[in-house]
């Protein structure tokens, strides 16, 4: 049965995301639950896709693990299933994870690796993406002669806002956004590489970190999955159009068939394009991971 929204009563709800839903834990972790809900354009559409968030979950654990040597990460050795009631174990089991309470940055560490997206529109416009200049010429899903790093401002509602350096430097100072910016070009990089070996090109992806008690950095919310990634199969990868991709940019391309003005509610999905979403998202786990759902 697909997940739309846990309904825990034993913990208070904290929050609601367009994903995932958040309860406290004490004072200082909180319990993240990854829904099957699934947005396109900054809205939530109205049919979860199933196991969804069972696969965001272990994509993303799987990449915490893999990279905390890097930067330290917001993961707990807490099991959910501990801290709910018997009843409430199966909305948390496989789709849960107890993290720290940290102070969240107000900006997201976007790196690119290839010129798609809102990159690719701003690079048509004006020869540069979020204000980096990049050699004339360079046409839809190019490889970027290296990674960039292009912030953004994190949106409570609607589109996040790319900013430019300097501007991420005014929101968190200079230090905290050249350490952002150093470690997030390390961890795309190295993530791109092993994605590399598994047949599967990283094009872009966005990390969000936090602060500690000590004003250390943290890697928090999700990392390198489907959802926060653009993967493309390496063997149907091409310049010039915008290749096939492992993310919801399925769902996308179907609803840009409608003529929805793309601001709620959203349309509904037919049964076909659920089951695709639903599969691709398995075959990214399991094509990086070398795992099952489990």
């Amino acid at each position: 049965m697909a997940l739309f929204e846990s309904k825990i009563k034993s913990l208070p709800r904290i929050g609601k995301g367009k994903v995932r839903d958040i309860y406290a834990v004490g004072d200082d972790k909180m319990l993240i639950v990854a829904s099957d809900r699934l947005s396109a354009f900054d809205v939530v559409l109205p049919d979860p896709i199933p196991d969804k968030g069972k696969v965001l979950n272990q994509m993303a654990n799987f990449w915490f693990e893999r990279l905390r040597h890097i930067v330290p990460n917001q993961l707990t050795s807490i099991d959910p299933e501990s801290i709910v009631t018997p009843e409430e174990q199966a909305q948390v089991r496989g789709r849960s994870v107890v993290v720290k309470k940290l102070k969240p940055l107000p900006i997201e560490a976007v790196v690119r690796g290839y010129l798609i997206g809102s990159g690719w529109k701003d690079y048509q416009r004006t020869g540069a993406v979020c204000g980096i200049e990049l050699p004339k010429g360079l046409r839809q899903a190019e490889k970027l002669p290296q990674p960039i790093f292009t912030p953004a401002t994190k949106a409570e509602t609607g589109h996040d806002q790319n900013i430019s350096f300097a501007e991420a430097e005014k929101l968190v100072g200079k230090d905290i956004a050249a350490k952002v910016r150093d470690i997030s070009l390390r961890l795309y990089k190295e993530a791109a590489d092993y994605a590399a070996t598994k047949g599967i090109i990283i094009a872009d992806t966005k990390f969000e970190f936090g602060l500690d008690e000590r004003n250390d950095l943290v890697l928090i919310d999700e990392v390198l999955t489907a959802d926060s990634s653009r993967f493309w199969p390496a063997d149907s990868y091409q310049v010039g159009i915008s290749p096939p991709s492992y993310d919801k940019q399925y769902v996308r391309d179907y609803l840009e068939t409608l003529t929805w003005d793309k601001t709620p509610p959203a349309p509904k999905l037919p049964p076909d394009v659920i089951s695709r979403t639903s599969q691709k998202y398995r075959d990214a786990l399991e094509r990086l991971t070398g795992r099952k759902l489990a």
